[in-house]
């Protein structure tokens, strides 16, 4: 008995014409990085459900898959290494809310890396609870002024733009009262400071606003849009990291199976070796899920499947890390330096021992583990929501400390 291929649907013959084209007219190996991710853009294969002329062709999201497994394999350029906020949170955000003039002003660049991008989210008074930050925005004229301060604001000391949600309406309730504005991360307003890590990086920063004036055209949707303009980032932030479909083995289980080659004898114990096959076991779970989110993902944001996997995968890392520590015995002690830097991208992994210090941040970062357990209980399982005693009240009559 022979298995023969599906035919490629209209879709996939005309995806696939245009990746002959790319490869044929830019070999990733002879050309820059920069280059290559321009016509891949250009060609609509940077986001292939994205409009014609704004990186995509319109098509199924999970086209892009087919994609990026031909390009890759011919050694292309990763535009989310090289700008990971943009590429997957904020260029959704845009594309979605911008204005034409900024989708044709924003994304090429955006994509190439160009330009980097940042989200300012997450204030130290509101991090679970986003939609209680209390950064402002005043309207002065065809400007807005903001005052305020951002926490945990990945990669903002190599950012050249950031996606920015303020408090434009304090009489309104709080989840109404929030806009989203483009803010020039180079004008002399803000001030980006380091976040030290205890992996002694500070990939993370906290940035401060004094007086920053944007200009009106630079809102994303319109005033008060900005909790329905964060939950297009927020998703596609969950989708970006929990949603990814690396190849069969491959990715952070990787590692754990390349320590435990490596590993002396007396270590592979039985126990050890159950603890291992049961993590390889949950990443591959993991992987085929993703496949199906995927395969079954449809035009627009992505559902709650991303923060199911955001969670899942989380968890995952933590898991693998442990047991690579435990695997690598004493020499898990041995990390090197803790001296300051300020790394050129996020989440590197140059050491087993410092992908376990970070890997503690993947249940914080883009929504907690607990947020991620409320959304599944809620929008999959249909179970009663949290108690919100402020869900009704304007925002500045919410007692705070």
């Amino acid at each position: 008995m022979t298995i023969t291929e599906s035919p490629l649907t209209a879709d996939e013959q005309q995806v696939s014409a245009l990746v002959d084209e790319l490869l044929a007219e830019f070999p990733p190996k002879q050309v820059d990085a920069v280059t290559f991710l321009g016509a891949q853009f250009d060609k609509g294969l940077a986001w292939v459900h994205f409009p014609v002329g704004n990186g995509g062709l319109a098509l199924n999201p999970k086209l892009q898959k087919l994609i990026n497994e031909r390009i890759y394999a011919q050694g292309a350029p990763n535009p989310v290494y090289r700008n990971p906020i943009g590429h997957g949170m904020c260029g959704p955000t845009v594309v979605m809310w911008g204005s034409e003039a900024q989708k044709q002003r924003y994304l090429r660049p955006l994509f190439t890396g160009e330009e980097i991008w940042c989200q300012l989210f997450s204030e130290p008074g509101s991090g679970s609870d986003f939609a209680g930050l209390s950064s402002k925005g005043v309207k002065d004229g065809d400007e807005w002024v903001v005052n305020g301060q951002k926490v945990w604001t990945t990669l903002a000391h190599l950012s050249r733009w950031g996606l920015l949600v303020v408090r434009t309406n304090p009489e309104a309730v709080k989840h109404a009262g929030l806009t989203a504005f483009v803010v020039d991360m180079h004008d002399p307003t803000v001030q980006t400071l380091p976040l030290r890590q205890m992996t002694g990086e500070a990939e993370f920063n906290e940035v401060f606003f004094t007086d920053t004036r944007i200009p009106e055209s630079e809102m994303l949707g319109n005033p008060g849009d900005g909790w329905r303009v964060s939950l297009t980032t927020l998703m596609n932030e969950r989708q970006s990291i929990g949603g990814t479909i690396p190849q069969r083995g491959s990715g952070t289980i990787a590692h754990l199976m390349k320590e435990w080659v490596d590993a002396p004898e007396w270590r592979k114990d039985d126990a050890t070796r159950d603890e291992v096959m049961k993590l390889w076991i949950r990443a591959e779970l993991l992987r085929l899920t993703n496949i199906r989110a995927n395969n079954n993902r449809k035009m627009g944001d992505p559902g709650p499947e991303g923060s199911i996997s955001k969670m899942a995968g989380a968890n995952l890392n933590k898991d693998i890390y442990e047991a690579l520590m435990g695997l690598m015995g004493a020499d898990a002690l041995l990390y090197g330096s803790y001296e300051m830097v300020r790394p050129e991208h996020a989440m590197e992994y140059a050491t087993p021992q410092k992908a376990f210090l970070r890997s503690r941040a993947n249940s914080i970062e883009g929504g907690t583990t607990e947020v991620m357990l409320n959304i599944l209980g809620e929008r999959v399982l249909g179970l009663p929501g949290d108690v919100r005693v402020d869900r009704e009240v304007p925002w500045s009559q919410v007692p705070r400390n």
